[in-house]
């Protein structure tokens, strides 16, 4: 069955309910659901970054959202553990689910030892998983201690800017001869600036492949040209098709990062966007 990609087809019922809990209002009697298809549609709370800890969980509550992956600006790095256990607690008790962490910079790690900060703060966040930025000259110092502390990594391609893992298949290169719990978050949008099929990438990453960034572009030449998700050029059907394919189990985080002071209204504009083409793949 074909499945029609333009956004009028996805902007029903996923927008109305959807955009009243964005506005504030609650439906009568409706169900945002927070596995569409079976996939974990979550938010990397960097899109929230203008935004203090209390106020984002509240802007989170409103999206409707289970998942979140949490910036350290909502959950300090180098903070007291006491600070870090209580600032994670508040999440939860927003009924939140925190399957990761970061992006943690752990590039100017040389020792085990100057990278073991960023796993404590991970332990005392109860993080499972840290999304990160290592280097492949200390990738190595990172896999012990993934393994002293039984948290996973998932590394964050960060396209053509990024010297040490540019695409995702820069990341896969160097995870698969480490220990199981390291892994790839793959940005579709810095993936896409590098030139390469994000489909079929996803397709290779198979069992490595532990979170995902999603975000639109209308040029995959600039970063600069990122817009709501279903503005752009991004292929979202033919994505979570191929999540579904592989038995994907992560999450599908989107990474906001344009109207840093207004990012409301995008923000819901895309997930009705993606939660849509979810509903009509499952009713296909």
């Amino acid at each position: 069955m074909q499945i029609d990609t333009s956004r009028r087809t996805f902007l029903g019922a996923a927008a109305s309910v959807a955009g009243l809990a964005a506005l504030g209002t609650k439906p009568a009697s409706a169900v945002i659901e927070p596995e569409p298809w079976g996939i974990k549609l979550g938010i990397a709370t960097y899109s929230l970054r203008s935004f203090d800890r209390p106020t984002a969980i509240e802007m989170l509550k409103k999206l409707h959202v289970k998942y979140v992956s949490i910036k350290d600006l909502h959950l300090k790095i180098g903070a007291p553990a006491a600070e870090t256990k209580a600032g994670r607690a508040e999440f939860d008790a927003a009924g939140l689910v925190v399957t990761s962490g970061g992006n943690v910079d752990m590039t100017k790690g040389t020792s085990v030892e100057t990278l073991r900060p960023q796993f404590e703060y991970a332990k005392a966040a109860g993080l499972p998983m840290m999304v990160c930025a290592p280097t492949k000259e200390n990738i190595k110092f990172v896999e012990a201690l993934v393994k002293e502390y039984d948290i996973r990594i998932a590394i964050h391609n960060h396209g053509p800017e990024d010297k040490h893992f540019p695409t995702p298949q820069s990341v896969l290169d160097v995870v698969r001869t480490l220990d199981k719990r390291c892994g790839l978050c793959m940005d579709i949008g810095h993936s896409a600036r590098t030139g390469i099929d994000v489909v079929k990438t996803l397709a290779g990453a198979k069992d490595r492949l532990f979170d995902m960034h999603v975000k639109d572009l209308t040029d995959f030449t600039s970063r600069d040209s990122q817009v709501d998700i279903g503005d752009g050029k991004l292929p979202f059907v033919a994505i979570f098709k191929e999540l579904k394919k592989q038995g994907y189990t992560g999450c599908v985080n989107m990474e906001y990062e344009i109207n840093a002071k207004d990012p409301m209204m995008g923000m819901q504009r895309s997930l009705s966007y993606m939660r849509g083409i979810l509903a009509a793949l499952a009713a296909a």
